[in-house]
């Protein structure tokens, strides 16, 4: 008998636990857009609620156990980034910032397993890269655990949303173009390093919301992973 996609999605999942780690150095032209980067962390738990909420109307019965899964992994996900900002220290005005654009997602009016779909697959699928080319050690670890369960949360919420036959907005598009330009605002165009190039990442979320796929991120694959040694044990995660 063939499994159902939401099996296969949950069975690919794998236990993780976040660990407070210490600072490492970030590359040089990144690092204001870092500091925004992770104040987006305030969107992860929104995320969560929306999922939850699309779990009290009409969702497809074998999509639960998956859906209420995903849900818990926001919630470590807030926790794994928040450790990250205690380490390298939150910026005021981005954080600011950041929560005013996680009230206009939470006040759109898209369907809430929508909105979920669209800031993973066309920020949080942009931002996770983004600290994995430009991150230290502990980001770019972090970055990885993370899009782990993200790629199932993305396939997860596709499918749902396609069963329901839901599309999005041009204003929620129009707010996820606001995000990632915010993000993305204090790198140049045309650098000499294409990671740390404004357009590269903007790019990538267009092709990411329009496509369902950026090529120019099929590299995050080979990005730079940092080896064991090079950690101090408190930043390696625990995996079960």
């Amino acid at each position: 008998m063939r499994k159902h996609p939401y099996t296969k999605l949950l069975e690919r999942k794998r236990t993780w636990t976040p660990v407070k780690p210490t600072k490492g150095e970030i590359k040089y032209g990144a690092e204001e857009t870092i500091k925004r980067a992770l104040a987006i962390r305030h969107m992860e738990l929104p995320v969560g609620e929306f999922i939850k909420e699309g779990l009290e109307k009409e969702v497809p019965d074998n999509a639960r156990e998956l859906l209420e899964s995903n849900v818990k992994d926001e919630i470590k996900h807030d926790l794994a980034l928040g450790y990250i900002v205690e380490a390298h220290g939150a910026d005021s005005q981005s954080e600011k910032e950041a929560l005013l654009l996680r009230d206009a997602w939470m006040e759109h009016p898209d369907h809430c397993l929508l909105k979920a779909l669209v800031a993973e697959r066309a920020i949080f699928f942009v931002l996770l890269p983004f600290f994995r080319f430009n991150g230290d050690p502990a980001i770019r670890t972090v970055a990885a655990d993370i899009s782990r369960d993200e790629q199932i949360h993305v396939g997860c919420n596709t499918l749902v949303c396609h069963e329901l036959g839901l599309s999005a907005s041009p204003s929620l598009d129009k707010l996820r173009k606001a995000t990632i330009n915010w993000i993305m605002q204090p790198l140049g165009i045309n650098t000499t390093d294409k990671y740390l190039d404004k357009n590269f990442w903007l790019d990538a979320s267009d092709r990411l919301m329009y496509e369902g796929k950026a090529p120019q991120l099929s590299e995050t694959k080979a990005a730079r992973m940092p080896a064991f040694f090079e950690h101090s044990n408190v930043n390696l995660p625990q995996y079960a």
